[in-house]
């Protein structure tokens, strides 16, 4: 619009500087025509000629006027009713946002009479929210279905679709619908999406990182989120190639630190892969870097277990070295507090896990004292102790997904399907470190003073102890098979001799031997009743 009075400004302009001009050079025109000499003024024959192209395009507008007047007139009229159309149609589809289903029923029967469903196709849109609201989910369908075999709606049809399909749990048409939409149009948000969630929940990896590419491609996601998700699928491709093909999960799995360079369970993968073709050092490497950025138990084990042939020292000095790297921290202590329990330093052992307690008290570090104290002392009472703490502490954390918990990383979440759902963090369960009745777990501190003193439990020489059971035993069973000796016979003429007392089986003399070894058999056989009695047996249990 301003630059149309730009122009008209400057012709009006060149104009009246024409005008001016011939004003300023005085002259006569002379015309002769048909014997008669026609004289007049140069600007007065300018003026003439003006007015004339004036008049002739006012009269060619006039006559154009009326001749398409008709036709101005219809068209004014079909105009003013599309006006009305899309005013009717803009109010019901406010109608059906806002969820008022007999507006927008009312609305969608008014724009089509108003406006024809073939030049505007959101009428069916409206029709079709407005068949959702009240709960007719068949013309619904049947209106998306429409839709997407309309070239101008297919995408918009594709998505009501596959939201009916969701909603109805045929999982196998949404994800058929959502394939479709992301093959027709890979720039659709959702459609990438649920296709990439489907192809990762049926493990097609290959087929859902081509679909990832697409989508940076066309920058439907960040770089940075792509190169997460793209981490993730190379890192679950990596776990499925581990036992049969170590070389390309060690490849994936490198590929995707190369991405995510914090990303633990591709680190891991990739340590795993390296262990089974010989490269400890490199995985030893990669497990350094992993523990330097994000201290992780899954990390330190496989770090300290590196060599299936080192003795616990060495593992013990391996934990060490990790600690060297992240000083104060838990896992850290947690870590070497493991590796000295297993070396039999029970002091060490102690310390470190009661270090890891003082700085977070969770289950853990009181699970791991009870494991040093049934070790170290055997103290049953001390031991329920520092159970009883574990269960009042804090959750360890964890692989968490949308409320599962697992004690692996998946890629996927078995709830939702998400991917790249689940987190390392503490399970829900308890807020702010308080228990169910209210109370707050107790510190390291406590529970010290709290502990029972030290019993002596422990037998001075345990090996003999078990040779005297096995000893006893062994003697209960010899005695018990051995057979009964029948009574002689007394004469009937000599004069009876006085009654010696008879010695019980059970009591033999303090000289008999006692064999141990190559003494009766444990079975001796199915015994005659009618020839020997069933003799009685002593139990002993302990």
């Amino acid at each position: 619009m301003l630059i149309r009075l730009v122009v008209f400004a400057l012709f009006v302009l060149l104009l009246a500087y024409g005008f001016s001009w011939l004003a300023d050079r005085p002259g006569d025109l002379s015309l002769i025509w048909e014997g008669q000499i026609y004289q007049t003024k140069l600007i007065v024959a300018a003026s003439a000629i003006i007015a004339l192209v004036a008049a002739v395009m006012i009269a060619w507008w006039f006559v154009r006027l009326v001749w398409t007047s008709p036709h101005s007139v219809t068209r004014y009229f079909r105009a003013r009713k599309r006006d009305r159309g899309y005013q009717a149609l803009s109010t019901g589809l406010i109608a059906a946002g806002a969820g008022n289903a007999l507006l927008a029923r009312k609305m969608a029967a008014r724009s089509r009479g108003l406006i024809r469903a073939d030049q505007e196709p959101l009428i069916n849109l409206l029709e079709a929210q407005a068949a959702l609201i009240e709960g007719r989910h068949d013309e619904a369908r049947a209106k998306f279905e429409a839709m997407a075999n309309d070239p101008e709606t297919r995408e918009l049809g594709l998505r009501g679709l596959y939201l009916e399909a969701r909603r109805l749990g045929a999982n196998e048409a949404a994800r058929q619908y959502a394939e479709k939409a992301a093959d027709n149009a890979p720039y659709l948000p959702w459609a990438a999406q649920a296709t990439l969630e489907y192809r990762s929940q049926a493990g097609r990896w290959d087929d859902a990182i081509r679909l990832l590419e697409q989508q940076k491609a066309a920058r439907v996601v960040e770089k940075a989120e792509a190169n997460r998700l793209h981490a993730v699928l190379l890192t679950a491709r990596a776990g499925e190639k581990l036992e049969s093909n170590p070389t390309g999960a060690r490849d994936d799995a490198l590929q995707a630190l190369k991405l995510a360079a914090d990303f633990i369970p591709a680190a891991l993968i990739a340590a795993k892969a390296l262990f089974r073709e010989g490269g400890v050092r490199k995985a030893a490497s990669i497990l350094e870097q992993a523990w330097k950025s994000a201290p992780h138990p899954e990390i330190g084990q496989a770090y300290v277990r590196a060599r299936s042939g080192d003795s616990t020292l060495d593992r013990l000095k391996r934990a060490e070295r990790l600690e060297g790297q992240r000083p104060n921290n838990v896992e850290s202590l947690l870590v070497v507090a493991q590796a000295a329990l297993d070396a039999q330093e029970f002091a060490k052992a102690r310390a470190k896990a009661e270090a890891a307690a003082h700085m977070q008290p969770r289950e853990a570090a009181y699970l791991l004292l009870a494991d040093i104290e049934e070790a170290e002392t055997g103290d049953q009472g001390r031991v329920r102790h520092w159970l009883a703490q574990a269960l009042k502490a804090p959750r360890d954390p964890a692989w968490v997904a949308d409320g599962f918990v697992s004690d692996k990383w998946l890629p996927v979440s078995p709830v939702t399907g998400r991917l790249d759902a689940f987190e390392w963090k503490a399970p829900f369960g308890q807020i702010e470190g308080a228990l169910e009745d209210g109370s707050a777990p107790a510190s390291i501190e406590t529970a010290l003073k709290t502990l029972p003193p030290l019993r002596d439990v422990r037998p001075e020489s345990p090996v003999n102890d078990h040779r005297i059971i096995e000893l006893e035993r062994a003697a209960t069973i010899a005695e018990a098979v051995r057979p009964t000796p029948a009574p002689a016979p007394a004469p009937t003429s000599a004069k009876p001799k006085p009654v010696e007392p008879a010695v019980s089986d059970k009591a033999p003399a303090p000289s008999e031997a006692k064999p141990f070894f190559g003494g009766l058999p444990d079975d001796p056989g199915v015994r005659d009743p009618r020839v020997e009695p069933e003799p009685k047996t002593r139990l002993r249990l302990f």
